[in-house]
């Protein structure tokens, strides 16, 4: 049975609740079960940086577990915890929240320009034609859903948008949203929209927003059942006339786990389906990741390999271009004299690799971009 981001926080709470209390030996089992199932969830992130994120957390946890066997064996009196000391419940949102300046920008997105341009509508021209928008009664800033299959681009649609609009880009993962080390999870929440407020223009940006906003049940956790309506509070409370706007866009591969709450006008108002790359976008694909700088022969015919990887995400396209890349470089590299990467490689590989998106899964994005479900 696949493990839950519920699962987790309960052992992890067990754990960090024992520690802090100095019983050591009993915090200790909880730890190391919470560190394996965030190793779990790492192994499941679709996303490189949530996966990395993911790691990283469950490295902490495996070390507050060994400071556990040092407390023991030192009859450690009084707990020390790593973070989340403090008159307020929390680390510095310094100390966790990463901001940045994307230097990436449409033109580095290869196709999509029905998607850039529903951006550019929703979300772009608001903050660009700001008295416009005005007198026309357009509202800028607010929430935006990216949605659609894994590997077309979200990351890089959002930090583009940033781009477009000079805005400083916020990034976390639910990871360090619901992280009891760092904070309480709906107050972490509150010092992320803080933080963002504080800047001219700013995007929040949450990857795999659904394993932070899930469809809430009766068994759905505590720190869930709190945390939604936080983040429902926050995105009621933007003021979008303000001269300091702020978007939050979170990115899922999986709108249909979202909790129903989120989906209702006010919150994620823009919802933009981010789809497989069209014919020209794979063509564009393929001179990014397979032509430019590296040595091609003549019979590489983009146009037929376009036709035939109709179906294939972004990310399969460049898995696709290296692999192939890699075939006379491990020649080379084994005595061989260096030749370029014919239509024959790029062939051989495909034929190994079927697409990571099935059309059933295609037909449900299909569905949620139509219905909202």
């Amino acid at each position: 049975m696949p493990v839950t981001f519920a699962t987790f926080e309960r052992l992890k709470n067990k754990g960090v609740s024992a520690y802090r209390q100095g019983e050591y030996a009993q915090a200790r089992p909880y730890l190391i079960q919470a560190a394996e199932c965030m190793l779990e969830l790492a192994e499941a992130a679709r996303s490189r940086s949530i996966r990395e994120q993911h790691e990283a957390y469950a490295r902490e946890l495996i070390d507050l577990a060994r400071d556990c066997d040092r407390a023991v064996s030192q009859h450690r009196p009084a707990p020390r915890v790593k973070a989340g000391e403090g008159d307020d419940g929390g680390a510095n949102a310094a100390d966790w929240i990463v901001r940045d300046k994307p230097d990436i920008g449409f033109d580095d997105i290869a196709g999509l320009e029905d998607v850039k341009d529903e951006i550019r509508l929703k979300m772009i021209y608001p903050f660009q034609h700001a008295e416009l928008a005005q007198r026309y009664g357009i509202r800028s800033g607010g929430g935006v859903l990216l949605f659609g299959p894994p590997g077309t681009g979200k990351t890089m649609l959002a930090k583009a948008i940033a781009h477009e609009i000079e805005a400083t880009f916020f990034t976390i993962s639910p990871a360090q949203v619901l992280s009891k080390w760092v904070g309480e999870a709906e107050q972490n929440v509150a010092k992320l929209f803080a933080a963002a407020k504080a800047e001219p223009r700013s995007i929040i940006f949450i990857d795999e927003i659904e394993a932070l906003v899930p469809r809430r049940k009766s068994d759905t956790s505590t720190v869930m059942q709190r945390v939604v309506p936080q983040i429902l509070q926050e995105l009621e409370g933007f003021d979008r006339k303000a001269e300091q706007c702020l978007l939050f866009v979170g990115a899922t591969n999986r709108p249909w786990l979202l909790d129903e709450a989120m989906l209702r006008p006010g919150r994620f108002d823009a919802r933009v389906y981010i789809p497989l790359p069209d014919g020209p976008a794979r063509y564009r694909l393929l001179e990014m990741y397979l032509i430019e700088g590296r040595p091609i022969a003549e019979d590489v015919d983009l146009g037929q390999l376009c036709d035939r990887l109709d179906g294939y995400s972004g990310a399969d396209i460049k898995n696709i271009a290296d692999r192939a890349a890699s075939r006379p470089f491990m020649e080379a590299v084994n005595g061989a004299e260096a030749r370029p990467i014919t239509m024959a490689d790029v062939l051989e590989v495909m034929s190994e690799t079927l697409p990571s998106v099935n059309k059933t899964d295609l037909a449900r994005f299909e569905q949620f971009a139509q219905t909202g479900q």
